[in-house]
C-alpha cells in the first residue's frame, strides 16, 4: 500500500528531533515491507535564517526536500499570518502542500491513503487534501491537539468536521480517544494505538560507566528532566523541588525559550550549583543520560503519550510523573515509577521519597518497558489501513 504521511510534526535537517516519534512510527511501519511512503511536512514560510530569529530561522533553514531513513520528505511552505494564523492555518497549509502532492502523483506515487498526525491544524489540512484528491483519511491525535485546542470554538468545529470525514481516528492513548468521543466524534471510528519504544536504541548501560562518560561524580544522586524548555513541560517544578531534595543534582536536557527564566529561578532558590544544563541531546546519546540518572521527572501539565517515560524505563530508570492523560497508562506498576499526587515541588519531592522507599530493580523497570514494543502498534496500523483502503469507494 502507498501511504502519504502529512504532518508538521516531523524531523528535518534543521530540527532533527522535532516530531521524532512520528518518524519512528512510520519507520517501524515501513520495516514490514508492506508499505511505501512519502512524507509531506509543511513549515511556515519565513525569509531570514539569522539565529536571532530563533525558531523562525529554523523554518527558513529547512530544506524543501530531503531523504531521512530512506524516506523522501518534502517541506512545502505555507503562509502563517500573525493574530489570524490559527484560524487560517489549515487552509494555508493544504494549499501550500497541494502542488507537491500533485507532483508526486505525476511522478508515479499516487497514495492509497493520507495518514495525518496532530488534529489541528494538520489533520484538518489533510482533510482538505483528501477531499480534493478523493483519498481516504486517517488522523492520529497526539495530545495538545485534543486536550487544549478544542477550547477554541472555530478550531473545535473544524476538528469535528475532520473527524467525521476521516475513516478512522487514532489516539496514542485511550484518554485522547475518550476526549474526542466526548467532543462528539463517532466512537465507532476511534482506535487506540499506543506509541512503542525502540528497545534496541534505549538499553540499560552500566550506571558507573554512564556517569564516567558524562563527567558526573559517581556517588551523586541524579534526577533527570528531559524536554523542550517551556512551561508545560514543568522543568520549573523540578527546580523548585530541589530545596526539598538535599544531595540531589538535577540534570536538564533540552533547549527552548524558558532557559533564561529557569536559570534565574535556580539562582533565586540558591540551587543553581545543583542544576546541570545538558542542552539538546541527540536521540542516540539519550540512553547515557537515562542510565546515569536515579529517576526521570516529567512534570508536564499536558501530555498525550510521553515517549520519554518509556525511553527512560527501557534504560532501567524509573520515572516520577504527573497524573495526566495517557501517563497512568504508562506508569501502571511500581516497577515503572510513581505518579505525583500534585504538580508542584512538594508533589515531586514526595514522589521521590516514595520511589526510594521501595526502589524497583533496573531489570524490573526494563521488563515493564518491554511490554510496549512497536510490534502491536505496527500490526494494528496495518490492519486498520487495509480496512480503510478496502472500504474506500
Amino acid at each position: 500500500m502507498k501511504v502519504l504521511l502529512f504532518s508538521t510534526l516531523y524531523p528535518s535537517a534543521a530540527r532533527p528531533i522535532h516530531g521524532i516519534f512520528v518518524e519512528t512510527r512510520l519507520c517501524e511501519l515501513i520495516k514490514t515491507g508492506q508499505v511505501q511512503a512519502r512524507v509531506i511536512a509543511p513549515v511556515p514560510w519565513f525569509p531570514f535564517r539569522a539565529e536571532r530569529f530563533g525558531e523562525y530561522a529554523r523554518f527558513a533553514a529547512t530544506p524543501r526536500h530531503e531523504e531521512r531513513s530512506g524516506v523522501q520528505v518534502y517541506h512545502p511552505r505555507y503562509l502563517l499570518l500573525p493574530k489570524v494564523g490559527m484560524n487560517l492555518a489549515p487552509y494555508a497549509m493544504a494549499l501550500g502542500a497541494l502542488r507537491t502532492v500533485r507532483r508526486l502523483q505525476r511522478e508515479g506515487f499516487d497514495p492509497d491513503l493520507i495518514d495525518a498526525h496532530y488534529y489541528y491544524p494538520d489533520g484538518v489540512a489533510a482533510g482538505l487534501l483528501a477531499r480534493w484528491l478523493g483519498k481516504p483519511l486517517v488522523v492520529t491525535a497526539r495530545g495538545t491537539d485534543l486536550n487544549l485546542i478544542p477550547q477554541y470554538p472555530f478550531a473545535r468545529k473544524l476538528i469535528l468536521q475532520a473527524a467525521a470525514q476521516a475513516r478512522a481516528s487514532i489516539g496514542v492513548c485511550q484518554a485522547l480517544m475518550d476526549t474526542l468521543g466526548d467532543l462528539g466524534a463517532d466512537r465507532s471510528k476511534l482506535h487506540t494505538l499506543r506509541n512503542g519504544v525502540d528497545l534496541e536504541r534505549f538499553v540499560p548501560e552500566d550506571r558507573t560507566q554512564a556517569r564516567q562518560r558524562l563527567g558526573l561524580p559517581l556517588d551523586g544522586r541524579y534526577l533527570l528532566s528531559v524536554g523542550h524548555l517551556i512551561e508545560r513541560k514543568g522543568h520549573h517544578v523540578a527546580i523548585e523541588a530541589l530545596p526539598r531534595l538535599p544531595g540531589v543534582t538535577l540534570l536538564i536536557a533540552g533547549g527552548g525559550p524558558q532557559e533564561g527564566a529557569l536559570k534565574a529561578l535556580a539562582t533565586k532558590l540558591n540551587v543553581a550549583e545543583r542544576v546541570r544544563w545538558v542542552g539538546v541531546v541527540p536521540q542516540a546519546d539519550l540512553k547515557w543520560w537515562y542510565s546515569a540518572a536515579d529517576a526521570l521527572a516529567l512534570c508536564s501539565s499536558r501530555e498525550g503519550w510521553a515517549n520519554v517515560l518509556l525511553e527512560a524505563m527501557a534504560c532501567g530508570t524509573p520515572v516520577l510523573a504527573t497524573n495526566i492523560w495517557g501517563t497512568p497508562e504508562v506508569v501502571s506498576t511500581p516497577a515503572a515509577g510513581v505518579l505525583m499526587a500534585r504538580r508542584d515541588a512538594a508533589g515531586l519531592a514526595a514522589a521521590w521519597e516514595q520511589l526510594h522507599r521501595q526502589l524497583p530493580t533496573r531489570a524490573a523497570t526494563r521488563a515493564h518497558a518491554e511490554t510496549f514494543s512497536w510490534e502491536a502498534t505496527t500490526q494494528g496500523q496495518l490492519r486498520l489501513f487495509r480496512e480503510v483502503i478496502h472500504a474506500a469507494p
